[in-house]
């Protein structure tokens, strides 16, 4: 290749590569957001959406007719107090949490083989059965749960919520009932309703507007 093809090449790739990074800023979150940079473990990870508009939905979301039960649709207020929000919302609090805001948790309820799949960057997996009795949840490991990852406290056999986490709970979507079911739990344990925040749509609707998922992280 002589020098004069040499440049041309170059050339031709940084136009390329400009005319990618015009086309990347094609498929916004909002008309005002581009993209959300959350922490995901030790990571950075930059979420945004698909950029190529002949994308389609994850095969594992694409099935419309699951058995019910278990995969009924859920209703679109859970429990009186919990907030039921949609993708900004959760978008904002990850954007919080990767700030320093440790008042905050967002909780993939799903199992790990679901979680292995794919979650929401900055999510925290815990399974709707480590929270569950009837699964085999012991008051020990739901104890620890409690204090650890959602900073309540046990006061003598009493548990304080006053500075425990706000919650943001998910899972597959509007026809899974393992966020529904965590946060069941939660309300019987005593946490305040106030203080769960439910992601309805979860991963069904996450993958249908081509938002970057990440491989569960290292805790």
């Amino acid at each position: 290749m002589t020098s004069r093809n040499f440049v041309t090449f170059v050339s031709t790739a940084l136009l390329g590569l400009s005319a990618l990074s015009l086309q990347a800023a094609e498929v916004n979150i909002t008309p005002e957001i581009e993209s959300v940079t959350v922490r995901h473990g030790e990571a950075q990870v930059n979420v945004m959406r698909n950029q190529n508009q002949k994308n389609t939905v994850n095969p594992a979301f694409a099935i419309t007719s699951r058995k019910c039960p278990p995969f009924c649709i859920q209703p679109s207020t859970l429990a009186p107090g919990v907030e039921t929000i949609a993708e900004l919302e959760v978008l904002d609090y990850l954007k919080r949490m990767s700030e320093g805001d440790d008042t905050i948790l967002v909780v993939d309820s799903r199992t790990p083989d679901w979680v292995a799949k794919g979650t929401i960057p900055g999510a925290i997996n815990i399974p709707w059965t480590s929270l569950n009795p009837s699964k085999g949840a012991d008051p020990i490991s739901i104890g620890e749960i409690l204090e650890e990852r959602f900073n309540a406290r046990n006061l003598e056999g009493l548990w304080d919520f006053r500075n425990a986490r706000v919650l943001v709970m998910f899972c597959n979507g509007m026809w899974c009932g393992q966020s529904p079911n965590n946060i069941a739990n939660l309300l019987g344990f005593g946490y305040p309703a106030h203080k769960i925040k439910w992601y309805r749509g979860g991963m069904q609707n996450w993958e249908i507007l081509g938002l970057t998922t990440a491989k569960p992280a290292q805790e």
